[in-house]
């Protein structure tokens, strides 16, 4: 089973840049496509951006253009850059194992919060 331990999370104003960290134990997962989450309060959990074993990305709508995500199969960890904050983006944010845009397979880390003020 497959834990993560997600990491970078922080305050910054609106127009910052924040890095965060998915670190995978208990698997490797060169092969396996990733995801970030976010979940803002009161909010559904909603997943932002995903990577391909081979390293194509995708987005949700609301980041596209101001997030990044990339992947060090090495070291087993994927990375979300986060450019141009905006208050909307303050949520925990969350790795897994993305099924289609609705499900995931392994069990919640604990997140990284990002709050972004105005």
């Amino acid at each position: 089973q497959v834990q993560f331990v997600e990491s970078g999370g922080g305050l910054v104003q609106a127009g910052g840049s924040l890095r965060l960290s998915c670190a995978a134990s208990g698997s490797t997962l060169s092969t396996a496509t990733m995801g970030w989450y976010r979940q803002a309060p009161g909010k559904q959990r909603e997943l932002v951006a995903t990577i391909t074993s081979s390293g194509i990305t995708n987005y949700a709508d609301s980041v596209k253009g101001r997030f990044t995500i990339s992947r060090d199969n090495g070291k087993n960890t994927v990375y979300l850059q986060m450019n141009s904050l905006k208050p909307e983006d303050t949520a925990v944010y969350y790795c897994n194992r993305p099924v289609g845009s609705s499900y995931w397979i392994d069990p919640w880390g604990q997140g990284t919060q990002v709050t972004v003020s105005s």
